[in-house]
């Protein structure tokens, strides 16, 4: 032994594993086996290489991530599947020009028919340029109208003359369009008999104006229509000044293509936006809102509609994603070492490390745990209670000759304050454990 052996620290804890042999070498009077050639007793069987430098091969990194392509590849596939069936000539819901079942080219083409011409504006400006006395502007989504596009939008109902259709309008779309109206609630019906005296109401009978919003108002003149509940779907507010007047419309399916067959869809709609020569057509969308609205909004705001579901579906991918790639649970496998390791190094190694990080206080537990566990067995301490101090101190106290001895700050103490306080404790306990075997 060289004499830069190292001084006594935490390596008093217990060995984790028992003394063994160094491979290849025997030491006189050690009893250290000694080892030689592959095949002689207590020689560790060689083994093959490290599989961990053939992991990183061509074919292991394919097998490893051709799962996580493959998903990718799916998924771009579907995107531009998507992309591709939506770039056609269809456009969107209450589009005039789409034939698709949310659009409303049927109800344009009967409106032609009656020599009514449709124009299909996108903007608020472009709207209230068009309308006028001989017009009827529709706006399709008032809701999505910002400050600018309502104002303008109310500028062309009391200035125009002509009629002015709002479908579905909510909260705050009627208190800068029609201030008297307010929303009522939704209609779950879906059929309503008209329930008024107007004409375009009487002559096409029930229609689907429910399942959409009902309305209240107490302005003197309005016609009430196709009522859900004591409450209208379909208000006519009486004329301005100029002439024109205002419909409100709790529901857009007599307006699309899939619906305007039942009922009195077909009539009814033809009645409301065919009273004048020209239609004005308004889509508003997101891209007029921000170009056009200076409104200062909050983050939340300006997040599309929607994005708490695109949210939720990410995390659930981000989950099934961590469930595949997991690691699998399963029971431990044990793994033969390639060398032998002595338990004095193994234990030379942690007390080592203790000492490099200060860790007094886990050394400390781990030398009174080891000692408590092997007084509890010379003592007849049950297992259950061998951390117990009221089951274990009065036990060890009766083996010794000296029973007024602090046992619980001794096995059960607080963390010493220096290496010196550590060493002393080791002896401590060691020395009561000594006695307590010799007793």
């Amino acid at each position: 032994m060289t004499a830069d052996r190292p001084t006594p620290t935490p390596a008093a804890a217990p060995a984790p594993t028992p003394a063994t042999g160094t491979p290849g070498t025997g030491t006189p009077g050690t009893g250290t086996p000694a080892t030689g050639a592959p095949g002689t007793p207590g020689t560790p069987v060689p083994r093959p290489a490290s599989t961990a430098a053939a992991g990183a091969t061509p074919a292991a990194v394919w097998r490893r991530a051709r799962g996580f392509l493959i998903a990718l590849a799916i998924l771009l596939a579907a995107a531009i599947t998507l992309a591709a069936l939506s770039s056609g000539t269809h456009h969107g819901r209450l589009d005039p020009r789409s034939p698709d079942r949310e659009g409303s080219r049927a109800v344009a083409e009967l409106l032609r028919a009656r020599g009514v011409t449709t124009r299909v504006v996108t903007t608020a400006d472009e709207a209230a340029a068009a309308a006028g006395p001989g017009t009827t502007l529709l706006v399709t989504d008032p809701d999505l109208l910002g400050d600018h596009q309502r104002r303008t939008i109310r500028s062309a109902i009391d200035l125009s003359g002509g009629r002015t259709v709002l479908l579905a309008p909510g909260a705050t779309a009627l208190a800068g369009l029609a201030p008297a109206v307010h929303t009522a609630g939704k209609a779950h019906e879906r059929t309503l008999a008209p329930g008024c005296a107007l004409t375009a109401a009487t002559t096409a009978g029930p229609a689907d104006t429910g399942d959409g919003r009902r309305y209240s108002t107490t302005a003197p003149g309005t016609t009430a229509c196709y009522p859900s509940g004591g409450h209208p779907t379909v208000l006519v507010l009486p004329a301005t000044t100029t002439g024109g007047d205002t419909v409100l419309l709790g529901s857009e399916r007599i307006l699309l293509n899939e619906d305007l067959a039942r009922e009195g869809n077909a009539s009814l709609a033809l009645q409301l936006l065919g009273t004048r020569p020209g239609l004005v057509w308004y889509l508003p969308s997101l891209a007029e809102l921000r170009d056009g609205d200076t409104e200062e909004k909050s983050f939340l705001e300006l997040i599309p509609a929607g994005w708490h579901w695109a949210l939720l579906q990410l995390f659930l991918a981000a989950a099934l994603a961590a469930l595949w790639r997991a690691r699998r649970l399963g029971p431990l496998v044990a793994e033969r070492l390639p060398v032998a390791v002595r338990a004095s190094e193994a234990t030379e190694g942690r007390a080592r490390l203790y000492r490099k990080t200060a860790a007094r206080d886990r050394a400390a537990t781990v030398l009174r745990t080891a000692t408590r566990e092997r007084l509890a067995a010379l003592v007849g301490v049950p297992s259950a209670h061998t951390h117990d101090p009221a089951a274990l101190v009065p036990a060890v106290a009766a083996r010794l000759a000296d029973p007024g001895r602090d046992l619980t700050a001794l096995l059960f103490g607080t963390a010493p304050a220096d290496d010196a306080a550590l060493v002393a404790l080791a002896d401590h306990l060691d020395a009561l454990e000594r006695e307590v075997r010799t007793s």
